[in-house]
């Protein structure tokens, strides 16, 4: 079974039970300044799965694109992703356990054709805070699912949330695929732990609010949230314990080998990272990053650039990178024709993968002189200065050691070692805390901001033209960022206007208003909707009377005059043609 099937399957079986489908998000987090990217099917629900009615009703599904950084250094192995796509169904305070383990069941061993004696589960164990999950257990074993079978386990591994401090949260179950069925059974952990036990889906059950004081009360509407990763389940179900084995992966993985003498099979873990890094760069160019020394910028130039220094240990010497981005664009088994957003940007990937490939080349080229005048001054490298090469000119410590080889040297690779985990624990925590606040911060402040981008965006266009559409925003407690389309630097004049315009719409107290719609008439009714390559068909629409109208999720002020006084305090370039303004509440 290929991932084009598996999709279908999964989409029109929750369809068939009343389900609506809703496009992918962006990778870019909309209104979320907790993360960089979308990391989980559920993540850009988080508004609807706090309370917030959505416009398509309460039973919902998708496939939505996912970009996971935290394991970026563990990519090489068989199955670490940094791009990947989830199969998730939704029920906001509609179905609930009843309902939805026995659906599993019926996925996995109807659909799927799963022989249901392969299958393994887990359920919460419980705690101080919350009870054993029995009634999962139960409704598994009602579906057949033997009890030797049920497994029951701490929060830290069968639990979701809150997202943040307080809010919604729950236990989940989990569904395995014993990979080894015909042999003995072993303890459930060390089976997970050598492969035997393969996740292929949890639903997470989220019946509890906690508190700020710390506890977990009842919800009277819970939810329903799960994920299936597309790449494992494509594997499994065709026996392949290697993912990258299964047909999304080997149109890329053969257009590499064409570019080498080398074959997968002999050499399988820089094809793995070649293919992993490209593939998740080609994405995140499509919506619309460029590679930059920040945030989703940097991220994206540290995938290229890794790809490009992997390269080398097949003997890749000159560009390629667009020629896998190719591959990816191109991957009938897959992508092809499903994401628009690659046809439509397909031109602007290609040149920034081949800009940003030249431009590293070139800082390779530079590292080497550095290596040289190092040497000459030192007569060798520590490890701190052979880490610096190989994080500031991404040089790769293999060049480092041929380099020092040729002048009789050796690199101390213990002391280099000590450097790089450093500087994966740095790396690790930063990204553990842009998650910590959770994954929307809807608190007063980012609620004003949130409002505060709209009446900039159509302040932009009134003061600079109806060319300029909001490419991107962040908003943090301290203040918003705004990315649009427009080439120039404004001038002094422009930001004054831009900024007089902003307060005098706060200044009239404009109410704000919502009304769900069909994504077909909030266009003809002139509502913005640059954010994002699809939308569902059903789309809230915020409105500032008389002002300005846009296709969001929000969440808003009720009126203008709650936001207080804006200041523009910067501006910057944001890539070819955009421009990036800071603003904040004075």
């Amino acid at each position: 079974m290929n991932a084009r099937k598996l999709k279908d399957l999964f989409v029109s079986f929750f369809k068939d039970k009343g389900h609506i489908e809703i496009p992918s998000a962006s990778l870019i987090p909309e209104n979320d300044p907790t993360t960089l990217f979308i990391s989980a099917g559920m993540h850009p629900l988080v508004p609807y799965l706090l309370g917030q009615p959505h416009p398509q009703g309460k039973r919902l599904v998708n496939v939505q694109k996912c970009l996971r950084t935290g394991d970026i250094d563990e990519v090489g192995d068989t199955y670490h992703h940094t791009f990947f796509e989830m199969l998730g169904n939704w029920s906001l305070g509609d179905y609930f356990k009843n309902d939805m383990i026995p659906w599993s069941y019926q996925f996995l061993t109807q659909i799927l054709a799963i022989n249901p004696n392969h299958l393994q589960t887990t359920c919460f164990q419980g705690d101080s805070d919350a009870p054993k999950d029995i009634e999962s257990a139960n409704i598994w074993q009602q579906q057949g699912i033997d009890s030797k079978k049920i497994h029951y386990l701490p929060k830290k591994d069968n639990w979701w949330g809150p997202a943040g401090t307080t809010g919604p949260c729950g236990p989940d179950t989990e569904m395995f695929i014993d990979t080894k069925h015909a042999q003995s059974q072993i303890d459930f952990k060390l089976g997970c732990q050598i492969g035997r036990y393969i996740e292929i889906w949890n639903d997470v059950f989220m019946q509890f609010n906690k508190t700020a004081d710390g506890k977990f009360i009842p919800l009277s509407n819970p939810n329903v949230d799960t994920g299936m990763g597309v790449e494992r389940t494509v594997a499994v179900l065709n026996g392949f314990s290697d993912n990258y084995q299964t047909s999304i992966w080997q149109p890329i993985i053969k257009s590499i080998e064409k570019l080498t003498k080398d074959r997968y099979i002999k050499n399988p873990k820089p094809f793995r990272i070649i293919a992993d890094h490209l593939k998740a760069s080609v994405f995140i160019i499509s919506d619309g990053v460029e590679p930059s020394n920040k945030e989703a910028g940097y991220v994206l130039r540290r995938l290229i650039r890794k790809a490009v220094r992997t390269a080398k240990d097949l003997k890749i010497d000159t560009n390629f990178t667009v020629t896998i981005g190719q591959a990816v664009i191109d991957n009938q088994n897959n992508y092809a024709g499903i994401y628009p957003e690659l046809d439509k940007n397909k031109q602007k990937i290609l040149e920034v993968l081949e800009t940003e490939e030249t431009k590293f080349r070139k800082t390779l080229n530079r590292g080497l002189l550095v290596i040289k005048k190092l040497i000459d001054k030192n007569k060798n490298l520590t490890g701190q200065e052979a880490f610096d090469l190989y994080q500031s000119f991404g040089f790769p410590i293999e060049l480092i050691e041929e380099e020092l080889t040729k002048n009789n040297l050796k690199l101390n690779k213990s002391d280099f070692e000590k450097h790089r985990q450093i500087h994966i624990e740095k790396s690790r925590t930063l990204s553990k805390g842009k998650f910590s606040s959770g994954l929307a911060d809807h608190s007063q402040i980012i609620t004003k901001y949130h409002t505060a981008t709209h009446i900039l965006h159509t302040c932009l266009r009134q003061v600079l033209g109806d060319h300029v559409s909001q490419a991107g925003s962040n908003i943090t407690q301290d203040r918003l960022r705004f990315d649009f389309i427009h080439s120039d630097k404004l001038t002094d004049d422009q930001i004054k206007k831009v900024e007089d315009l902003i307060n005098k719409i706060i200044d009239k107290n404009l109410p704000v208003t919502v009304e769900n719609m069909k994504f077909t008439d909030a266009k003809k009714s002139g509502a913005l909707a640059f954010f994002g390559s699809k939308y569902p068909d059903v789309v809230s629409v915020y409105t500032i009377a008389g002002f300005s109208k846009e296709v969001c999720t929000g969440p808003h002020v009720s009126a203008t005059g709650q936001i207080g006084k804006i200041k523009l305090i910067k501006q910057e370039s944001a890539g070819s043609g955009k421009r990036r303004i800071y603003a904040k509440i004075a």
